[in-house]
Formats: structure tokens, sequence, C-alpha cells
């Protein structure tokens, strides 16, 4: 891992996301990209036509970039190397366009819940970047005063097409030296028996060089609900799962499960996508 990139708003929800990357980036010498999108009225195009005035939008742009170098300074950040980037561009569209644009392993991103980050790490741009970014995806719901991650929960139902990704969480786990409890979430619509989910657990798992693991069977009436529920018991600091994007994971994840868990789980949430 040598680049994390991290999205802000200057709230505080996103200033707990750049503590929990400054971590991170510590513990493996990372370089951290805080990166604000600038998201005027009308965009910059409009600037032409009377919506912001060309001025105008220096003027936010030189108090943006202001604000990042403040940021920059705190103590917590000390040591670590910090680019500072502010673009032009709404807030979804941007982020998603820096990360194809340049070489990202993570993405830190905050976020309070169902409504999201106000201004410009709404709901809805955070679940767009789960759901689509092909770079992991760390999600913090609350603030982490020492982000210690020793109890990594890993739902899935273990098909032959989670194997890449699989491997990363593997690496975060081992970054971390974390204990990895598997976990298949049994719905009434997706039964199975406590042998044959082990068999499909013990088949899928001997390709890897796997740390200490458990594996159990959860039984709740949707995948959701089973997630957060179980991941309360086992008192775990991080829910992993994978995501196929906008189909959701075949087999497992259906619908929205995955908008669902980074708006409803307290816990902090690290997507990979498939």
């Amino acid at each position: 891992m040598k680049r994390i990139l991290i999205p802000t708003d200057f709230s505080k929800y996103a200033d707990e996301a750049i503590e929990v990357g400054a971590e991170i980036a510590k513990k493996n010498d990372c370089e951290i990209i805080l990166l604000h999108m600038l998201e005027l009225p009308g965009q910059m195009n409009d600037a032409l036509t009377g919506g912001t005035s060309i001025p105008e939008v220096m003027l936010f742009k030189r108090k943006a970039e202001e604000t990042l170098k403040n940021i920059k300074n705190r103590p917590y950040l000390a040591g670590i190397k910090i680019t500072e980037v502010v673009r032009l561009d709404g807030a979804y569209h941007g982020i998603n366009n820096y990360i194809k644009q340049n070489d990202i392993d993570l993405i830190v991103m905050g976020s309070h819940g169902a409504t999201g980050i106000n201004e410009i790490i709404i709901g809805s741009n955070t679940e767009k970047v789960v759901r689509q970014s092909e770079t992991p995806v760390l999600v913090i719901k609350s603030k982490i005063n020492n982000f210690k991650i020793q109890n990594i929960i890993f739902a899935s139902d273990f098909s032959k097409e989670i194997k890449k990704p699989f491997q990363k969480m593997l690496d975060f786990t081992k970054l971390f030296g974390s204990k990895l409890n598997l976990v298949m979430i049994c719905t009434p619509n997706s039964f199975k028996s406590t042998s044959a989910a082990r068999k499909i657990v013990t088949d899928f798992v001997a390709d890897f060089d796997m740390p200490e693991y458990s594996f159990e069977i959860y039984n709740e009436n949707n995948v959701e609900k089973g997630i957060i529920n179980y991941s309360n018991e086992k008192d775990a600091d991080l829910i992993a799962f994978c995501t196929h994007g906008r189909t959701g994971l075949n087999h497992f994840f259906a619908g929205s499960i995955s908008e669902d868990l980074v708006n409803h789980a307290t816990k902090p949430v690290l997507t990979f996508r498939i």
C-alpha cells in the first residue's frame, strides 16, 4: 500500500476519516492525498455566462487550498507525505475521475449514516464511490481514538468470483495482524446446511495463505441485518465485504446491501469491488 485518498469537505466526519487514514499511513509508510471537490453553483463552465464569476471561483479555490494546508500541519499528520488537491467538479464525479487518473490503493471516507456528510460527501455520493470504485473503500462512521483493527468480520457467499478481492482483504488483515471471522449469512431464501456451507468455505480458503480465522453460519431474516447483528455479537472492529457494483453481489448481496450497510452499520465498513 503506497497511496491513500481521503476526500474531505472540511466537516468533522471527514476529519475523522483523515485521522484514521493517518494511522494507516504511519503503519505502512504511505502517502496521503487530501482531495477537496469545489462544487460551485453551475460549476466553472457557468462562470462565463454569469453563474459564478471567475474572481469568485478563484477566491473559493484559494480558500480551499489554505484550509488543506492547515489540515496538513495538524500534529497527527506529522511525518506523513501529504499531497493537497482541489478540483472544480461535482462531488462523486470528481472523486471517481481522480481515482481513475491516479494510482490509489485505498480510499478512506467519512459518513455519519443515512444522510451522509453535508455539502460534498453526501450519502448518495459515498454510496456511489463504494458501489463503483475499483479501489477498496474504507468508510468511517464515527470518531475512533485508536484505530486498531483486531477483529474483522468478512461476510460472503465464498463463490469463485470473490477470490481476487479476497486476497486484497487478506493483505489488509495481515497489515493490522487482525483475527479474521468469516461468516455466511443464511436467510429463508438462501438456506444452506452447515455441512454444505463448511465445505464451500474449506474449498475456498484452500487457495490462500490464511491468517488465524474462524468460520460460522449466521441465520437471519435478511443479509444486512445478519451482518450487523453478527458483527455486534463478535464485537468486530471492522466489517468487510465485496460488491459487484450496480448489480450487487450475485448469490449473496442483492439490491442495495452495500449502500444499506454503509448507511446503517455503526462500525467501520471496508468494501472491495469484484
